[in-house]
């Protein structure tokens, strides 16, 4: 009998977590919106910085606090179908704040 282990898989860029890649969790909430000890998601530490280089903290708890939500938003969108495209394993750094404001 074989023993399997299958990654996990990213909910934001659907693409598998290796466990020798940079991961992390994110609170869908904001511990500091009300969130600490809240459901929270493994991601890819890629998409994770990306969030959180879009969006505020008031922004997540008030109007993204699904992944459905997070997928739609127009910048992590376009980021998604650009990570896509990347293998699993792909690391980048991500730029300080870039939201537009």
């Amino acid at each position: 009998m074989t023993d399997i282990t299958k990654d996990p898989i990213c909910p934001l860029c659907l693409r598998p977590i290796p466990t020798d890649v940079p991961q992390s969790r994110h609170h869908l909430i904001p511990k500091l919106r009300g969130g600490k000890g809240g459901p929270t998601v493994l991601l890819h530490h890629i998409c994770h910085r990306e969030i959180h280089a879009t969006l505020t903290e008031a922004e997540l708890a008030r109007d993204f606090a699904t992944i459905d939500a997070l997928r739609v938003h127009p910048r992590l969108a376009k980021f998604i179908g650009w990570v896509q495209k990347r293998p699993p394993g792909f690391h980048s750094r991500v730029p300080g704040k870039r939201r537009g404001r």
